[in-house]
C-alpha cells in the first residue's frame, strides 16, 4: 500500500503562521463574496430589517459549508432572520498543521429559518517531498449539503432545536485516495444535530451545547475518498461542540469530531479544536482555533492553527 514518505517537515512557528492564515482567509472570503455580490445585494438590502435572532446564533460556516462550528454542524441554520425570507452566508477557513494545509470556501442559504442549502469547496495540500512522483499534492473536494429544521427551538421551550442533514461529497482526483485503498471518489452521508443555547447559565453566562450523530464512510472527511476493501460499511460517529459567551461579542469553545478508521494501516484520528470567536456584528464573525488533527495518512502530530471568517447578508 502507498504510504507517505517518512520525511519530517517542521511546523512553522505560530507567531509567523497566524498573520499568513489571516491574509489567506481574507483573500478567500473576498473571492467568495465577489462571485455573488451582485446577486445578494438586493436580498441583503430588503432583508436586513428582518434580522431577529441573537448574534452568533447562526454559527459559522463549517469546513463543509453548513452552519455550525468550525468542524461540527449544528442544528441552527445559516443567517439570523426569524421572519419569512432568504438568508445568505459566505465563509472561508484556512487550517495549517505540520504537514498539511486545508483551505475552504462555503456558501449557504436558508429559507424561513426552516431549510438550508450549502455548497462548499475544499483544497487539501500535502507539503513538498511527502508524495511519490506522479501524484498531485493538491486534493480538491466539493460538498453539497441540505439541512432541515424538524423540531424544537434554540432557546425557548422544552425541546432543543433538532435538524437533519445530508451531504454529497465528490473528489476531483481519486488517484491518491485510490492508491491508499479508498473504494470510491464520491458518497452521501447523513447526520442529525441537536443544539441548545442556555441563557444565564453557570457563572451567569450564556452557554451553547451541540451534539451530532453522523453516518459516514468518509476517509479524512472524504478528502482521502470513501470506504475501503477492508471496511465499506457506514459507521455511526459522534460530534460535539460547547461554547461559553463571555459577552455578546466573544465566545470560548471546543469541538470534538469522531471519525472512522477505514483505511488499514493509516491510523485515522478523531479531530478536536479549542477556539475563540469574535462576533462584532450580525454581519461578520471571526474564529481562531488551535486544532489537533492527530494522525493523517500515517503522519502523526498534525497540530496547528485554524482561522475562519463568516459574512452574513
Amino acid at each position: 500500500m502507498l504510504a507517505l514518505a517518512p520525511l519530517h517537515i517542521p511546523f512553522t512557528p505560530l507567531t509567523t503562521t497566524l498573520p499568513t492564515l489571516i491574509l489567506d482567509a481574507i483573500a478567500m472570503l473576498r473571492q467568495s463574496v465577489s462571485i455573488l455580490a451582485l446577486l445578494l445585494l438586493p436580498v441583503a438590502t430588503a432583508h436586513a430589517a428582518a434580522e431577529g435572532r441573537l448574534k452568533a446564533t447562526g454559527g459559522l460556516v463549517t469546513i463543509e459549508a453548513s452552519a455550525g462550528g468550525g468542524l461540527v454542524p449544528w442544528a441552527v441554520l445559516s443567517g439570523l432572520s426569524t421572519r419569512p425570507g432568504l438568508d445568505v452566508v459566505a465563509g472561508t477557513s484556512v487550517t495549517r498543521v505540520a504537514d498539511f494545509r486545508l483551505e475552504t470556501i462555503g456558501l449557504s442559504a436558508s429559507w424561513n429559518d426552516r431549510f438550508e442549502l450549502s455548497l462548499g469547496r475544499q483544497r487539501f495540500s500535502v507539503d513538498d517531498g511527502l508524495l511519490p512522483p506522479g501524484f498531485d499534492r493538491h486534493l480538491q473536494q466539493t460538498v453539497l449539503g441540505a439541512k432541515l429544521r424538524v423540531a424544537g427551538d434554540l432557546i425557548y421551550g422544552r425541546v432543543p432545536q433538532l435538524a437533519l442533514g445530508l451531504q454529497y461529497k465528490r473528489n476531483d482526483d481519486h488517484a491518491l485516495a485510490g492508491a491508499l485503498g479508498a473504494r470510491r471518489d464520491h458518497d452521501v452521508e447523513g447526520y442529525a444535530s441537536v443544539t441548545r443555547l442556555f441563557l444565564d447559565g453557570p457563572f451567569d453566562r450564556n452557554w451553547l451545547l451541540n451534539a451530532t450523530v453522523r453516518a459516514t464512510r468518509a476517509n479524512e472527511t472524504g478528502l482521502l475518498g470513501f470506504g475501503s476493501a477492508a471496511d465499506d460499511g457506514y459507521a455511526l460517529v459522534g460530534e460535539v461542540s460547547a461554547a461559553i459567551f463571555f459577552s455578546p461579542e466573544f465566545a470560548l469553545g471546543a469541538e470534538y469530531r469522531q471519525k472512522p478508521d477505514g483505511l488499514p494501516g493509516l491510523g485515522e484520528s478523531d479531530w478536536r479544536d479549542l477556539f475563540v470567536a469574535w462576533v462584532p456584528s450580525k454581519h461578520f464573525s471571526l474564529a481562531v482555533a488551535y486544532v489537533d488533527l492527530g494522525t493523517i495518512a500515517a503522519r502523526p502530530d498534525q497540530n496547528g492553527m485554524f482561522i475562519s471568517m463568516t459574512g452574513n447578508w
